[in-house]
């Protein structure tokens, strides 16, 4: 079975070239002491702003720092930040998710009123209003995100696992006197996997996103922290996006990039693991 899903995704070109730029985002991000010889703080007033040169490949910001070796950083934060919040997502999602979908009645009722209650507010508009009243922070952004986001998988662990229960591999691990417990991470969680992970690789596209959202608009992760977000931020002004593109247009690459590559790796997800798909 492994090996039949292994081979659908391979067989999709787009979500194997999105996992080998993925990969080396990662692998640059994890690596990047040994990549660049500049500290990631380093000011230097006497090169303000300078385009990219030998010595500079992608030239100075506004304190003289290196605009590369302050990406490779600030790739740390904006997919550390979408991997975690993807993270606290799926505990919620999934959780709510099954004991609404197993137990149905007034406890799916519950759940799915809470669902619905978040569901209905703006994610910026409650998100802003968040990062404003406990302070801007790495961990608040991931705690942000991944608080606000959890009720998709939610809704769709619970649709699953409604079609399930009443299954005769259910009824029969039922009488055998399985605790409910044991049905639901046993039997059925393996079951929903599959939408589970392609969820998740989408919601890790998203949290990139509203990373850099939060932190453009200077409620996310502060400076001299890098991430992509904050450092588009200087795109706000009109003289840096006329006269110094290496400022702005690397780090929106990098975010269109990783967002769409990730989107890739999904779509190459969901046809490996539909079984209805064939080699």
């Amino acid at each position: 079975m492994k090996n039949e899903v292994l081979k659908r995704f391979l067989k999709n070109k787009l979500a194997v070239i999105g996992l080998v730029i993925l990969t080396i985002f990662v692998l640059a991000a994890v690596f990047a002491p040994f990549i660049t010889s500049f500290d990631r703080d380093s000011i230097d007033l006497m090169n303000i702003e300078s385009a990219p040169n030998s010595l500079h490949i992608l030239g100075t910001d506004e304190l003289g720092r290196d605009v590369f070796t302050r990406l490779l950083y600030g790739g740390r934060v904006s997919l550390g930040v979408a991997l975690c919040a993807t993270v606290i997502q799926l505990l919620i999602g999934v959780s709510l998710g099954c004991i609404s979908g197993f137990y149905g009645k007034w406890v799916d009722n519950i759940v799915m009123r809470v669902v619905d209650t978040v569901m209905c507010f703006p994610f910026f508009v409650i998100a802003i209003t968040i990062a404003a009243l406990f302070g801007a922070s790495v961990w608040n952004i991931i705690l942000i995100i991944g608080c606000l986001q959890w009720t998709g998988v939610s809704r769709i662990v619970r649709a699953k696992i409604l079609s399930l229960k009443q299954s005769e591999f259910i009824e029969a691990a039922r009488a055998m006197g399985l605790s409910s417990f044991e049905i639901i991470s046993k039997h059925l969680l393996p079951n929903v996997l599959s939408p589970i992970i392609v969820n998740a690789t989408l919601n890790v596209a998203n949290g990139i996103l509203m990373e850099a959202g939060i932190s453009f608009l200077g409620l996310g992760v502060k400076q001299p922290q890098p991430s992509w977000g904050n450092m588009l931020s200087a795109a706000q002004s009109m003289r840096v996006l006329q006269y110094e593109w290496w400022l702005w247009i690397p780090t929106g690459l990098l975010v269109f990039l990783s967002v769409l590559c990730i989107n890739f790796v999904g779509d190459g997800l969901r046809d490996a693991l539909d079984p209805k798909m064939k080699i």
